[in-house]
């Protein structure tokens, strides 16, 4: 008879199972954790993705699988890109577009923050602010940006106001949940214990609630600017005269489909941009995500 909690001859033979001895490993190179890929594998998938389809793209193309009407080549759409950026579009530089697109999203977007992050955090930690202002952001949260762009128009008129409101719309409702949501990742016994020792309200909003909230803040914030920009061709529907979106609708009523897409790019690349750099923000801020 073996000792309790002793393992038997035949089990030390064994040696520990595959879970044991997984759970055991160490990460081989940074950001691999227990036989996941890391960051560097991630990344050569990514870009054997964007070749491959790239090269499903130029291969439609070339064998004249699609009308250049409806798909036209990477080639066209390269040589597109280059005229406009050397002549312009619609006697307004290219530049000029991106700067006042980027401009109309990101200051709604900073806006929506200043605003939806800290009401978030009020609702996560209050229930009379989650009972007033939960039941309007829910209301409104599904309804697609068109539906009330008709109203922006009447209450707000055809100028920058409507617009920028329009994306602010977009974003408020996401970040403002996200921010609620990570009020409850804050482990109650840590709210304790700092008030145990003392702390005010503040500082345990300072320390122990914004600390545990960030993930899911940042998270919510890479969300909110996604519908930003997918409200953008909404908002510049509606007398504007410059922008990415004015761009693209413009084109598409003269069947200039390499335009389209062209503007399509730049938007989804501007995006891609902004997410990778608040990707590299939460390794900085929140290096512990994904890890606890």
């Amino acid at each position: 008879m073996t000792d309790a909690g002793k393992p038997t001859a035949a089990a030390a033979r064994s040696g520990p199972g595959p879970l044991a001895r997984l759970m055991r490993g160490r990460p081989s190179r940074p950001g691999e954790t227990y036989g996941v890929p890391g960051q560097g594998d991630a990344t050569w998938l990514s870009v054997g993705s964007i070749l491959f389809l790239l090269f499903l793209w130029w291969l439609v193309t070339a064998m004249g699988w699609v009308k250049p009407l409806f798909v036209p080549s990477p080639g066209a759409i390269l040589t597109k890109f280059v005229d406009v950026w050397n002549n312009g579009f619609t006697n307004t530089p290219f530049l000029e577009h991106v700067a006042i697109s980027t401009a109309r999203v990101f200051g709604a977007f900073l806006l929506a923050c200043a605003v939806g992050i800290p009401l978030g955090l009020a609702m996560g930690m209050s229930p009379v602010m989650r009972g007033l202002f939960d039941p309007p952001i829910e209301f409104y949260r599904p309804i697609p940006p068109l539906a009330y762009l008709p109203l922006m128009i009447i209450w707000f008129g055809i100028g920058e106001t409507s617009k920028v409101l329009l994306i602010f719309l977009s974003v408020f409702a996401p970040v403002t949940l996200g921010a609620r949501a990570g009020v409850r990742s804050a482990a109650i016994e840590q709210i304790h214990a700092a008030y145990s020792f003392g702390a005010s309200r503040w500082q345990v909003m300072r320390h122990v609630i914004l600390p545990s909230a960030l993930p899911e803040i940042l998270t919510a914030m890479r969300i909110g600017v996604g519908f930003g920009w997918t409200t953008l061709v909404a908002a510049e529907m509606v007398a504007a005269t410059e922008g990415l979106g004015y761009m693209v609708l413009s084109a598409s009523q003269f069947l200039q489909t390499s335009t389209v897409i062209m503007g399509i790019i730049v938007i989804a690349a501007i995006a891609y941009a902004f997410d990778l750099l608040m990707r590299f923000v939460e390794r900085r801020v929140v290096p512990w995500k994904g890890r606890m």
